[in-house]
């Protein structure tokens, strides 16, 4: 099976040491991304260990794809022990830091322990520096970029940062690159701000050669020639679709449907896009960079799930101030999906829904951990007591756009999946919105979602963008990976499977396993989902079905 190369760098914060380490046994197994960094996170982190503890590790990987020049593998991926859920999370993220990071000749970066002071790490080819930053404290993001750019000559292309939402442990801190593209989801930014790293620079020329087949040209050819409406609109083009036909969730997931759909969807951002954007080596152009004349403001989105979260949520119906709280998450540090439910449920508080310059004071507070945002900074599942608002959240983590009250499978997903209520990590909802699977029902669907799962899990490991998956078909992967698909399934399978077992050493059982609003025969659901997968009754997976398969970190 085709596989990323190179060794793992640990990099302790506390001692400023970097090791190098071989991992081409674990490469082998693993392939590269999600995969690898489960495995290293589940075997190398303590199962007690506290989120915002010098304990915890975060891991920034890369797959075999990023040695190639194919279209839809400008993303990497991140996993740590998430303060947001408190159980394992993998997040990905695209723009241009790929190819720098394989650059430096590693595969897997990881960071550990925690500096006295606010560092900046500089990873080469030829090693690794470590410099005090203190004049970075609570600098937003574009103001690392620029501070690399005078002083190292690296532009955003070369970084990850935090803003301040990361350095004041946010629990849904991002880590940005590219200073508009977030690894969202699970505030892994306040991993690397408990960590008193501000900002991880790669550059190299030690690129290990994997040799990647030629039907990674008929991908980026079919991706360069392609006229779908996502290039134009990315994924705001559904909308108008989904508000008319599903669900939107609004005001707080009181309604289901919002009145001003159409002016925050695709064309409404359609009309503010000035120019293209991309990822890495990507033909296919769906990013957004987008501009309002009157205000001059610019932004890169906002995509559908800053739409809704910031939008139809939060009954907020003007383009401009979604681009405006989109904008303010990117400097800032924030996930626009967590932030913007956030927000909402802090609106149904006051009944303050609409008010958007409201929102928008409230989200930057967020990041300061000032006033009320000190409150709404630990995220809804921890303070919807104190608002006075329901908890819409699985495991701790606020739910994606796509709505589980009227996409059942969608809903199941959300209720099993070890990262919580998180719309990437199955899947289910494609199917549902296309007919190829009724949306009514949750009973009979436990086998798809598995399926679905296991392909998401390696397709982060890849590591290949999910909008890709038109053009990157089964025979394709099969092809680029050198393996049958089974093969590439059952890498999904056990990522799966070591996330699930590093949560239930930390307590997570079947009572996590559920949704705040009601489902169809839910229960009996979320049984044919741990059958389908060989677990316990009680979600629990046997000590002996995962086995150690990672260096140690002694």
């Amino acid at each position: 099976m085709r596989h990323a190369k190179g060794p793992l760098l640990t990099v302790d914060v506390s001692e400023r040491t970097a090791t190098r380490t071989e991992i081409d046994t674990l490469l082998e197994q693993t392939v590269g991304g999600r995969a690898t960094a489960t495995a290293l996170a589940h075997d190398r982190i303590p199962f007690d260990a506290d989120p915002f503890g010098p304990e915890n590790r975060a891991y920034l990987s890369t797959g075999p794809l990023q040695q190639s020049q194919m279209s839809f593998t400008g993303r990497m991926n991140m996993t740590s022990l998430s303060p947001l859920t408190d159980g394992l999370a993998s997040t990905n993220a695209g723009g241009y830091l790929s190819r720098n990071f394989t650059g430096t000749g590693i595969s897997v970066f990881e960071v550990v322990g925690k500096s006295d002071e606010l560092l900046a790490i500089h990873v080469t080819d030829d090693g690794v520096e470590f410099e005090a930053v203190p004049e970075l404290e609570n600098a937003l993001v574009p103001e690392v970029s620029e501070y690399m750019a005078e002083t190292r000559d690296l532009g955003p292309e070369h970084c990850i940062a935090i803003g301040p939402a990361g350095e004041n442990l946010v629990r849904f801190a991002s880590v940005m690159t590219f200073d508009s593209r977030a690894f969202g989801r699970g505030g892994l930014g306040a991993v690397l701000g408990s960590k008193n790293v501000k900002c991880v620079t790669f550059q190299g020329e030690a690129q290990p050669q994997i040799e990647i087949p030629p039907v990674q040209m008929d991908v980026h050819q079919e991706a360069a020639t392609s006229d779908d409406r996502m290039k134009r609109q990315g994924t705001t083009g559904g909308t108008e679709f989904i508000n008319d036909n599903f669900s939107l969730p609004t005001r707080y997931f009181e309604e289901y449907e919002f009145e001003h759909a159409a002016d925050i969807g695709g064309n409404a951002v359609e009309e503010k896009k000035y120019k293209k954007g991309s990822c890495s080596a990507c033909a296919y152009a769906c990013k957004l960079p987008t501009r309002d004349e009157e205000t001059g403001l610019e932004t890169e989105g906002p995509e559908f799930e800053t739409v809704y979260a910031f939008g139809s949520l939060q009954g907020v119906g003007d383009i401009v101030d979604v681009m405006k709280s989109n904008e303010l998450c990117d400097t800032l540090g924030m996930d626009t999906i967590s932030a913007g439910v956030t927000v909402a449920a802090y609106l149904k508080s006051e009944e303050a829904f609409g008010d958007a310059d409201l929102a928008h004071e409230v989200t930057e507070q967020i990041a300061y951990r000032d006033g009320v945002g000190d409150l709404l900074a630990e995220g809804v599942h921890r303070c919807h007591d104190e608002l006075g608002v329901d908890d819409y959240t699985v495991k701790g983590m606020e739910f994606a756009a796509h709505d589980g009250r009227v996409l059942h499978g969608q809903g199941l997903s959300y209720a099993v999946a070890n990262r919580g209520g998180d719309h990437m990590y199955a899947g289910m909802l494609s199917l549902e919105y296309s007919g190829e699977l009724n949306p009514e029902g949750t009973l009979g669907k436990a086998t798809t979602l598995v399926e679905r799962e296991n392909y998401a899990a390696f397709r982060d490991s890849g590591v290949v963008c999910a909008f890709g998956g038109d053009y990157v078909t089964d025979e394709r992967l099969e092809a680029l990976f050198d393996a049958e698909y089974d093969e590439l399934l059952a890498v999904g399978a056990a990522t799966v499977e070591r996330e699930r077992h590093f949560n239930n050493q930390r307590g997570f059982d079947r009572g996590d396993d559920t949704t705040p609003y009601e489902l169809p025969d839910l229960e009996a659901a979320v049984q044919e989902y741990y059958e389908a997968r060989g677990w316990t009754a009680d979600g629990i997976v046997p000590d002996e079905a995962v086995q150690s398969v990672s260096p140690s970190a002694d």
